[in-house]
């Protein structure tokens, strides 16, 4: 009998430093190839490939996914205004599928016979891995350690990484579970479970407390090109760099700090904290330009497209026609969604300083109060006479 081949979705948290040993454990002989994305976390990247050597796999694939998740995920689902539930930016629901993708690559290059990822058996992130295994390899054998195997805490986790020598970074003093990108960080367990608890000071990983934000507010003006930010301050920037900066600049002032219940796929809801500045920044700005270019019903109508893409992303079916016809829709909508938007970062807010673009629909004249009004005001009682007929009607033979 042929020996195994498992490629494994590794983050060298310890949900997947544990795993490795698991799988070498239950698979006797089976080679295993980790694999890591890279989506712009900073956090537990160092000696990744030593990490998982050390605690079994055969070999390791550190793949850079940055250009990619930022032009063809970020970027898309910015365009849609996709938030989930109206908060969440969708940071680790947007990078499962591409890292999944990644990990699809490299099993077709090396052999391997099984996928396995590191999520539990009631979150989200299965289901958006095997979603995305399911529409991309659909022969291939898949394996989620964390519905089989015999731990039940993340407590007995850390026990067995201590007895076997697998270095991991939670502690049973710090047993946050942490999932970082470039659009944004996740955090959840421990005393965030109760929703009536504050989160503790040390829960957030990058951005300053508003309290401590500094005195004197940062303004920026974000210029955008058909949906897309490509200047900071007037300087032409590469989506990567930009999103680096704002996550910079937005953190140091206290921005994009979220505190969410939200609807799991599965069913549950969960008590989620969230760090995005720079998402925070970016879709408050993108929205604010859409609010003066777009015609009053595409931008209603778009709102309603923005859940529907937001739902698709949080579900786990990215590599899905239905998301394809929706991107149709949306870069339609985008054509006119150029300009600039001047915003003030202070003390945890985002507030707008002012909006400008050549497609502006904003008609001063038409809007003005002043003797400069060109707006036609004889014709509003026709008009009103017409747009209430239909109840006027109703009314004369339902209220007799």
């Amino acid at each position: 009998m042929s020996k195994e081949k498992i490629a494994v979705a590794y983050s060298g948290g310890l949900d997947t430093s544990v795993m490795i040993k698991w799988l070498k454990d239950k698979y006797e002989g089976a080679e295993i190839v980790a694999v890591t994305g890279n989506l712009g976390q900073q956090m537990e990247i160092d000696n990744l490939e030593e990490k998982a050597i050390a605690t079994g796999a055969a070999s390791f694939h550190f793949v850079d996914l940055r250009k990619t998740f930022v032009e063809d995920c970020i970027w898309k689902a910015l365009k849609a205004g996709a938030l989930y539930e109206d908060v969440y930016p969708l940071a680790t629901a947007l990078g499962r599928p591409i890292l999944a993708k990644a990990l699809v690559d490299i099993a077709f290059e090396e052999n391997c016979t099984i996928l396995t990822h590191g999520c539990t058996g009631k979150g989200n992130d299965q289901v958006r891995f095997e979603v995305t295994f399911a529409s991309l390899a659909p022969h291939m054998k898949v394996v989620a350690p964390l519905r089989e195997w015999e731990f039940t805490s993340r407590e007995q986790e850390i026990a067995y990484a201590l007895e076997h020598n697998i270095p991991v970074s939670a502690t049973k003093k710090n047993p946050y579970s942490i999932d970082e990108n470039i659009w944004g960080i996740s955090i959840e367990c421990g005393v965030l479970e109760d929703p009536m608890v504050p989160p503790p000071a040390d829960a957030y990983q990058i951005t300053t407390s508003p309290e401590e934000a500094p005195d004197k507010p940062t303004v920026v003006d974000i210029d955008f090109f058909e949906g897309i930010p490509v200047a900071l301050d007037g300087k032409q920037m590469e989506g990567l760099d930009m999103i680096v900066k704002l996550n910079e600049l937005g953190a140091t002032n206290g921005v994009g700090r979220l505190d969410m219940i939200e609807n799991r796929v599965v069913g549950i809801k969960s008590r989620e904290i969230y760090e995005a500045p720079a998402a925070t920044i970016l879709h408050f700005a993108h929205r604010e330009l859409e609010r003066l270019t777009l015609e009053k019903s595409v931008f209603q109508y778009k709102r309603n497209i923005g859940q529907d893409y937001a739902n698709i992303i949080y579900n786990g079916t990215w590599f899905s026609p239905m998301r394809e016809a929706l991107d149709a829709f949306v870069d339609v909508t985008q054509k006119p969604v150029t300009g600039m938007v001047r915003l003030k970062l202070y003390k945890g807010n985002v507030t707008l300083l002012g909006r400008t673009s050549p497609n502006s629909l904003y008609n001063e004249k038409l809007a003005t109060y002043t003797e400069a009004d060109t707006f036609n005001h004889k014709a509003a009682e026709g008009f009103i006479q017409l747009y209430g007929l239909g109840l006027k009607t109703y009314s004369e033979v339902n209220l007799k």
